[in-house]
């Protein structure tokens, strides 16, 4: 398996959520990555993704960043926006709830997350097992 590394900016829309997910996926072809590891870093880049484009501000540029790397043992994923009014934090949801499990999923897929907080920016971060679950 190749190491790989990327960068890209998408719009804080809806629609970027698939256009990160092409990205990605094209890279972890490229890179050789199988089995379920593939799925699993796709769903936590879905959910970190849809989190800022949902909760958050874009950064001064207008956009949302999104970083991958692929290292031996971990698929590390960043997504960066220019913040919220609340810290991104796991939370339960009810039974009925349409959402509200975005980083429950990033936390039961990941094998550690976090969230780093700039000037005037927001990181959070997804390290997916490349052995999966």
């Amino acid at each position: 398996m190749a190491a790989y590394s990327a960068r890209l900016s998408i719009s804080p829309e809806p629609s970027s959520v698939r256009r990160a997910r092409h990205a990605v996926a094209a890279g972890l072809d490229e890179a050789g990555l199988l089995s379920v590891a593939y799925d699993d870093t796709l769903l936590v880049l879905s959910e970190l993704v849809s989190n800022a484009v949902r909760h958050a501000i874009p950064l001064p540029s207008g956009d949302l960043q999104v970083s991958w790397h692929l290292e031996r043992e971990v698929v590390h994923l960043e997504v960066t926006d220019g913040g919220s009014a609340t810290r991104p934090r796991p939370s339960v949801a009810a039974l009925t709830a349409l959402g509200g499990r975005g980083l429950e999923i990033v936390r039961a897929v990941s094998q550690d997350w976090g969230v780093t907080e700039g000037p005037g920016t927001v990181t959070v971060w997804a390290d997916v097992p490349t052995a999966g679950r």
